[in-house]
């Protein structure tokens, strides 16, 4: 597992903005149920995960106190411990998949979803998880999640 640090500044819609990003690399298989194309098959991917956080700040000046918006090991841990855990080296199948494929489900390390594992599913289960975790000042903006080096789903708040 990897880890990749970044910062922002941006204006959007006129007002000024300042986020943090940080990245993270994690491995999980998964198939879609009644996709016509290869991701119907059992398949995996070098997921990398971006998490933007933002918190409102001055127009003018600097950041208050220690002048960090969220310090990056606390945002490393969350993210861990509510996402990368649970999806490194596991493998996601729908309900439907399994009813149509039953030996795979005394598989190990497998996660069972309601819904079919695509990027787009993903990236919302995610957002649902970090959701709430930030504190009060900080609020989750943006997810950005790489299934291939050009291919992602995101989700912008």
């Amino acid at each position: 597992m990897s880890i990749v640090i970044c910062c922002s500044f941006a204006k959007i819609r006129e007002r000024s903005v300042l986020q943090i990003t940080k990245i993270f690399n994690f491995e999980t298989a998964h198939a879609l149920y009644g996709y016509a194309g290869k991701c119907r098959n059992l398949h995996g991917h070098s997921y990398k995960l971006h998490v933007t956080v933002s918190s409102k700040t001055p127009e003018e000046g600097y950041l208050g106190g220690t002048g960090i918006l969220m310090d990056f090991k606390d945002l490393k841990k969350l993210v861990n411990e509510k996402v990368v855990d649970k999806f490194d080296h596991r493998l996601i199948l729908s309900k439907a998949y399994l009813a149509a494929n039953p030996n795979l489900g005394e598989l190990e390390n497998l996660e069972i979803w309601d819904i079919e594992p695509s990027a787009e599913n993903i990236i919302l289960y995610i957002k649902q998880e970090l959701q709430g975790g930030f504190p009060e000042d900080v609020e989750l903006v943006k997810l950005v999640l790489y299934e291939t080096s050009d291919s992602y789903a995101e989700w912008i708040k």
